[in-house]
């Protein structure tokens, strides 16, 4: 399949995640044409994908899901062979404070791209598959221990979870339905190089160097489950070329930790960086007022993917930690770019006023 000629659209290609599977898939597989359709909204940057811009089997489409009639045309006119759906609002507590922005992009942006590919897909190819990604927390929160797996129960606990639990059920249901061919993945936290700095990890690295406060929601007690997002890139890769139709995959990090000791694990390593004071960062860690609905835990049993496909992740914490703070530090200039005007509105909103 690697071989063949195949036109590709992966949705949100100029996001955190969305960026990095681009330049891989544009890169690993040159007969490949890859088409890059983002709305270019806040977390969106096309400074993330300069290295392949150029390339011949790259192009780029702005256009929104939410916009039926528009993504029609588009699809109409590229008529993808094989969607990888990643376009999504992200984060939990802008979800909090606008849940609507949410439903409109996650759960009926998902159900257009559904209706677009189907409509050009009306005699399926062995070929043609529409591969949604999405995340642990659809499965809601754990306890001590315990895993979840792909029999686990949803239990969305937030507007972002839910919109996202919405939009899986919507993709399965068009499998059962109609017998389209779907393939679905739920991931763990995800991190590393071009991450938007709202997020728990860019967002300590850059008020680290700027020697700001670390926010952290409650006492920190909160434990989720680490993903390397090249592991994760591979993973979908695989899922992708490899997956079996119809089914979910889960996909992991095999790196739980608190949140509390991921603050002072960044500490320890920025310290060491910026030759630092052992210790000097740790005293700007400053509690927060919880998160609403905070759940307690989230970790992945990832071993239906490892027994089918092979896959496992290839880079602990640490290390990829160190690789995610050497990248930050040496593009200074891309933070900075994203670190000013409305984001800062945003991030004075929802961590400066929480004490």
């Amino acid at each position: 399949m690697a071989d063949s000629k195949k036109t590709i659209l992966i949705t949100g290609g100029a996001g955190f995640i969305g960026s990095h599977l681009v330049k891989h898939f544009v890169n690993k597989y040159p007969n490949y044409t890859i088409y890059n359709l983002d709305v270019l909204s806040y977390a969106g940057n096309l400074e993330n994908l300069q290295s392949i811009q150029n390339a011949p089997n790259y192009k780029f489409v702005k256009a929104d899901i939410v916009n039926y009639e528009g993504l029609k045309t588009w699809f109409e006119t590229i008529r993808p062979e094989a969607v990888i759906h990643l376009a999504a609002e992200s984060h939990v507590d802008r979800s909090i404070a606008d849940p609507t922005a949410f439903i409109k992009t996650n759960v009926l942006g998902t159900l257009n791209l559904l209706l677009c590919a189907k409509s050009i897909w009306s005699d399926a190819a062995d070929w043609n598959r529409f591969y949604h990604i999405s995340t642990d927390e659809v499965y809601g929160s754990l306890g001590e221990d315990g895993y979840f797996t792909e029999q686990t129960s949803y239990d969305p606990r937030s507007p972002y979870s839910a919109s996202k639990a919405s939009s899986d059920h919507l993709v399965r249901s068009f499998f059962h339905t109609y017998h389209f061919p779907i393939l679905i993945s739920n991931c763990s936290n995800n991190y590393g190089p071009n991450q938007f700095p709202e997020k728990l990890i860019p967002l300590i690295i850059n008020n680290i160097l700027n020697q700001k406060p670390l926010p952290v929601y409650g006492k920190g007690e909160n434990v989720r489950d680490w993903l390397w997002v090249e592991d994760h890139v591979s993973a979908i890769d695989l899922i992708f070329h490899k997956g079996i139709l119809g089914q979910t995959y889960n996909i992991g990090g095999a790196s739980e930790m608190k949140n509390i000791d991921l603050v002072l694990l960044l500490c320890e390593l920025m310290d060491e960086k910026l030759n630092r004071l052992k210790g000097s960062s740790a005293k700007l860690i400053h509690f927060v007022s919880d998160r609403p609905g905070h759940d307690h835990r989230y970790a992945i049993d990832f071993s239906y993917l490892t027994q089918q496909l092979g896959w496992k992740p290839s880079c602990s914490l640490r290390d990829g930690l160190q690789k995610t703070i050497d990248w930050y530090l040496s593009n200074s200039e891309w933070l900075q770019k994203v670190s000013s005007g409305d984001y800062l509105k945003y991030y004075e909103q929802h961590y400066l006023q929480r004490v």
